[in-house]
């Protein structure tokens, strides 16, 4: 990585961690914010969290494209602007149309804004260093959400609408540092990826979405991704609280802490699995994590379906969340710099994009699967995932097959490039030597 490479990923990642820890502000409070402080009810506040949602899957199809023709970064100044004014809005929203069209603009700023971020981050680093820089990302996201809710939690007052006020303006002034810093990233060109940017209509012709449906390794990963977050990230606020109240009898406090575990390992644990990570194949820890979460979902099942004391009950409704934060650490470096790699020259953020698009549909369809069953249909409902877990390990290894060593084990890329560093330096040495021959001959 160049000085200059450096300097633009140091920007990038502190912008990250600051729109993070603008929205930690909010997104544990939106629901309560809309039904109870504003009084407009649980229907409103169901359709603004909807909204927030599908905004997303109406902008990520277009995303990638722009991002693709105009470069990532006037992408997340523009997305960083949209979600300050959104964020503004909602702080001020009073009726139901205003925290509509607000829930809207922030949906839609803050989905655009990580694929534009990711492309970022990929341009600013080698094959080699972007498994580590995608681990810093996702280690900052969660430290920023975490400190943010903490934060957040000691200033609201349900009965003080202001202090939510005060909680969305502080997430609109962090959307603005965000572009404000993504303006002043003086964007390299990796070294990898020559030329981001299609400039010819051969280029151009080529790209697109069937370009990458005849990508047979992207549309795996796809597929893997969705189950990936249709199994974990899907469930953590629908399905698997729902079922830890109701199966579990466990108390709606105590979720709070089982999402902090989840934090707190990823935290932790976050550079010290990337040591483990980096050096092995992309596809068979992925296919790991699938094992780690199957066991995961046991524990749930013990935690609810078991006959042990209540404690018990707890520590291993805690301990689901503290394995599912394991895994998230081991996937963070692995699944989006593979995305990256695996993109065309000319497709990186129409890459990112669809994987975004494809992990928001995982997110809403999970909830409206998982909500239900974690209700009522316990043991199936355990069952069910903990069979999805086990199928990430099954897609997992398949992916493998598909992918070239480099692709699935980025550290031979550097290998290959010392090797590679050596060669015209021992090639001028032998020329050197034959010209001294001839020379010698001549005379």
């Amino acid at each position: 990585m160049t000085r200059v490479m450096g300097a633009a990923m140091r920007r990038i990642q502190a912008g990250n961690a600051l729109s993070a820890f603008g929205l930690g502000f909010t997104v544990p409070y939106l629901y309560v914010y809309v039904a109870q402080v504003r009084d407009l009810g649980a229907s409103t506040a169901g359709a603004v969290l909807a909204v927030f949602a599908m905004a997303a899957l109406v902008v990520l199809p277009f995303t990638g494209r722009a991002i693709d023709r105009r470069g990532p970064l006037p992408v997340v100044v523009a997305a960083s602007l949209l979600a300050s004014a959104g964020a503004l809005s909602m702080g001020l929203s009073g009726s139901v149309p205003m925290a509509v069209v607000s829930a809207a603009l922030l949906g839609a700023g803050t989905a655009v804004m990580q694929p534009a971020l990711a492309t970022m981050i990929v341009w600013c680093s080698g094959p080699a260093g972007r498994t580590r820089a995608f681990a810093t990302q996702f280690f900052l996201q969660n430290l920023g959400l975490g400190i943010g809710g903490l934060i957040g939690g000691q200033i609201v007052d349900a009965d003080r609408p202001g202090s939510f006020t005060l909680l969305f303006a502080i997430e609109a002034a962090m959307f603005v540092v965000l572009a404000g810093i993504a303006a002043s990233v003086k964007m390299p060109v990796s070294p990898s990826i020559q030329d981001p940017r299609p400039t010819d209509s051969e280029t151009k012709a080529r790209g697109g979405l069937r370009a990458l449906l005849g990508h047979r390794a992207m549309v795996q990963l796809c597929v893997l991704g969705f189950v990936l977050f249709f199994a974990c990230y899907g469930q953590f606020e629908s399905g698997l609280a729902a079922y830890g109240t109701e199966a579990a009898g466990i108390d709606p406090a105590t979720l709070g802490f089982a999402l902090a575990a989840n934090t707190a390992v990823i935290v932790v644990a976050q550079f010290v699995v990337l040591r483990f990570v980096e050096r092995r194949r992309r596809t068979r820890v992925i296919a790991a994590v699938g094992l780690i979460w199957a066991v995961a979902w046991l524990f749930a099942g013990y935690a609810g379906l078991g006959h042990g004391s209540q404690a018990m009950a707890t520590a291993a409704f805690i301990s689901t969340y503290a394995l599912f934060g394991l895994g998230e650490a081991m996937l963070s470096p692995t699944v989006a710099p593979l995305v990256a790699d695996l993109a065309p020259e000319a497709m990186v953020g129409q890459y990112n994009s669809a994987f975004a698009l494809v992990k928001q549909l995982a997110l809403a369809v999970g909830p409206a699967v998982g909500g239900p069953m974690g209700a009522a249909l316990h043991g199936p409902y355990i069952v069910t995932f903990v069979l999805f877990s086990l199928g990430i390990t099954v897609l997992a290894l398949r992916l493998g097959k598909q992918l070239t060593p480099v692709q699935d084990l980025p550290v031979l890329a550097s290998k290959s490039r010392i090797v590679a560093a050596h060669r015209p330096e021992r090639d001028s040495r032998d020329k050197t030597e034959r010209d001294e021959n001839k020379a010698g001959t001549a005379a």
